[in-house]
């Protein structure tokens, strides 16, 4: 064994698993851990693709996590080596926790990043989600493949809804400023789940509007709440989770209907 700077170890073993051993002159332990990087990475990568918009995405979550715990454990174990080395040459003050700290990088952007675009099928309110933020633009734009089985019925479906809640808008049943925007005429909607069971859901759109009632703050005080009162269905989807890989399900709209 080499001797090597703690510091310049651990910079090293930051920059990829095992080059801290090699610096160290630990050729086997440090061509094992640069291959570990590489199947791991690749586990990763796999399981994010096949996974992350599934009922299982929580897999590919804890497999990043996983890798970056061990990207950390790795980097300390040739750290702490390194100063038990002998002769190595100690590092310059707050060095070494700065070099740590970069690994605080992957692990927010992971942590973070990752349910940006995760776990978008993995329930029915996921899909609604995503179903009425398209909605709006649907007129003007391809709906994603992944949210109905059949694009064409949902967006006749849809956009019939939408001339529905036009005309409600015009005979003043909606918000004010209904007619300003697409998006406004989605503010009185409200759409919930109606049913679900086993791998089926059903779910209903309808224009609310909303009642100040007589309520009972902590059973004391008199108070009041807003309690929506439904107006008009508008539109009904059905909803199912398809099989996908490994067990995993995608739930996607399967039928779309006028209320």
């Amino acid at each position: 064994m080499t001797d090597a700077a703690p510091g310049r170890v651990l910079r090293l073993a930051i920059l990829g698993w095992g080059l801290g051993d090699l610096a160290m002159g630990r050729r086997l332990a440090g061509a094992a851990w640069l291959i570990a990087e590489a199947a791991a990475l690749a586990v990763v990568v796999a399981t994010t693709l096949l996974f992350a918009d599934t009922t299982w995405y929580l897999l590919p979550f804890l497999a990043g996590m996983g890798f970056i715990g061990t990207w950390t454990a790795q980097a300390i174990a040739a750290y702490r080596r390194a100063q038990r080395s002998g002769g190595a040459v100690p590092a310059p003050s707050g060095s070494s926790a700065v070099s740590v700290a970069w690994l605080t990088l992957p692990l927010l952007a992971w942590g973070t990043g990752f349910w940006l675009f995760a776990a978008d099928a993995a329930t029915p309110g996921a899909v609604l989600d995503r179903f009425v933020t398209a909605w709006p633009t649907a007129a003007t734009r391809a709906w994603d493949p992944s949210l109905a089985e059949r694009p064409a019925q949902l967006t006749d479906a849809a956009a019939g809804a939408r001339e529905r809640l036009g005309e409600l808008c015009l005979e003043g049943l909606l918000a004010d400023d209904c007619g300003d925007a697409a998006e406004n005429l989605l503010h009185d909607l409200r759409i919930r789940i109606t049913a679900q069971a086993g791998t089926s859901a059903t779910a209903l759109a309808e224009v609310v509007r909303f009642e100040r009632r007589p309520s009972r703050f902590l059973g004391i005080f008199d108070a009041t709440e807003l309690v929506p009162v439904p107006i008009e269905p508008i539109l009904r989807l059905q909803l199912a989770a398809r099989p996908a890989w490994l067990g995993a399900a995608r739930w996607t709209i399967v039928n779309a209907e006028p209320g």
